[in-house]
């Protein structure tokens, strides 16, 4: 039996052999404060390449120490981080499995000691920081940064890369009214909104030509915030600019309900996919491979993103390949229990 969600995906340059992503999630692991990658980084990225995941995503990895979520997150402000990431690389692509890294900066979101930043100088809630409204030149300095880190990780040999915008850090916090309350070039309009990334794009662009993804919150849950349609226009102007894939989420850019049910997301996600003619990830309590199935044939995303599932069972692949009665290789070290 033929699945869409074993069946490979090209995008640019970039064969997967399978539709299933796993979704960054970070893991508060680089414990010396430094961002550099360690051993459980490489059991926890690599032990899913085994599990035969077709596209491994790195988590959230900061372009300045400055906008990381948490002072254990992974970094790539600096040269140093790049012989770890290069290894990691290495090991996951070993078995079978492409790779990708979402690049970030959390804004006013980052936990770390010290001044924070953010487009304007309001705080996510009473108990964080109220960060540092950002100045012009402190606005192309993380634009630079980005466009860095994005040379980083050309050097260490990731596939794809992904921009973070979603979830309330730095860039989301750019594109939604509810936390932009500039009156320069980068608030206001629509357009002026989303300069931010725009101008991100064009930096990160101008070092790397493989495949861009970024990942949106394609839904504030505010009356009075972003919604799917507007990331409809959104996504069109980064078609326009080169990106290949939207990866999309939703909420956590202020404190809202968010009415939480299995694949409430992937509404969002075809919506973007045919509103703006771009291919899209889904994510978002998928998890089973018959419900992964039924995203993919009904044309309603082109990826799955796997994020809780995929610590549950790093070996996913092989669960949901048994839900849709096909079958898969496995590494050869575990062809006799597969």
């Amino acid at each position: 039996m033929e699945t869409a969600l074993f069946s490979p995906f090209t995008i640019k340059n970039v064969t997967m052999k399978n539709r299933i992503v796993m979704s960054p999630m970070c893991m508060y692991s680089s414990h010396n404060q430094d961002g550099k990658v360690e051993n459980w980084h490489l059991t926890h990225y690599v032990s899913r390449a085994v599990g035969q995941v077709g596209l491994i995503m790195v988590e959230a990895t900061a372009v300045t120490a400055q906008g990381r979520i948490s002072s254990q997150d992974l970094g790539i402000w600096s040269d140093d981080h790049i012989p770890g990431l290069k290894n990691l690389v290495t090991m996951i692509k070993e078995y079978g499995a492409k790779t990708a890294i979402q690049i970030a900066h959390a804004g006013r979101k980052a936990t770390v000691d010290g001044e924070i930043v953010a487009p304007s100088a309001i705080a996510f809630n009473d108990r964080m920081k109220t960060p540092k409204e950002l100045s012009l030149s402190e606005v192309k300095e993380i634009i630079t940064a980005f466009q860095a880190g994005a040379k980083r990780a050309k050097e260490a040999g990731f596939d794809i890369i992904e921009l973070h915008g979603a979830h309330g850090y730095l860039i989301n916090e750019f594109l939604s009214p509810l936390t932009n309350k500039r009156e320069d070039e980068y608030g206001g309009s629509f357009e002026n909104r989303y300069r931010f990334l725009g101008e991100i794009i064009e930096a990160v662009k101008e070092v790397w030509d493989g495949p861009l993804f970024v990942r949106v919150s394609a839904n504030d849950y505010d009356p009075n915030g972003l919604t799917p349609e507007v990331y409809v226009e959104y996504a069109k102007k980064m078609k326009d600019q080169g990106v290949d894939l939207i990866d999309v989420s939703s909420g956590a850019v202020v404190p809202a309900h968010i009415p939480v049910f299995p694949g409430y997301q992937v509404g969002f996600a075809e919506k973007i996919k045919h509103g703006a003619n771009i291919a899209t990830g889904a994510v978002g309590l998928i998890t089973t491979g018959i419900q992964a199935e039924e995203i993919l044939r009904n044309d309603r995303s082109d990826l799955i993103f796997l994020a809780r599932e995929l610590l549950r069972d790093p070996y996913w692949p092989r669960s949901a390949a048994k839900q849709l009665g096909v079958e898969i290789k496995s590494v050869k070290q575990y062809d006799r229990g597969w």
